[in-house]
């Protein structure tokens, strides 16, 4: 199942990828932990998984990082 990510997602997916906390990134990019939470949950739900493994997994098979 192809899924789109927002431009922001893929931001926040290669932080994710690259080991920053939830604090590092909402710090990295102007944004508030609660949104940086918002995002990661709606690419759990987006890429149907469970977990920031299955996360950058998927991101890794479809060349996103």
């Amino acid at each position: 199942m192809a899924m789109t990510l927002t431009k922001r997602e893929h931001e926040i997916l290669d932080l994710i990828a690259n080991e920053f906390t939830s604090e590092q990134i909402a710090q990295n990019l102007h944004i508030s932990i609660p949104t940086v939470e918002s995002h990661r949950r709606n690419m759990f739900r987006k890429l149907g998984v469970q977990s920031v493994v299955g996360l950058v997994k998927e991101a890794l098979k479809n060349k996103w990082i």
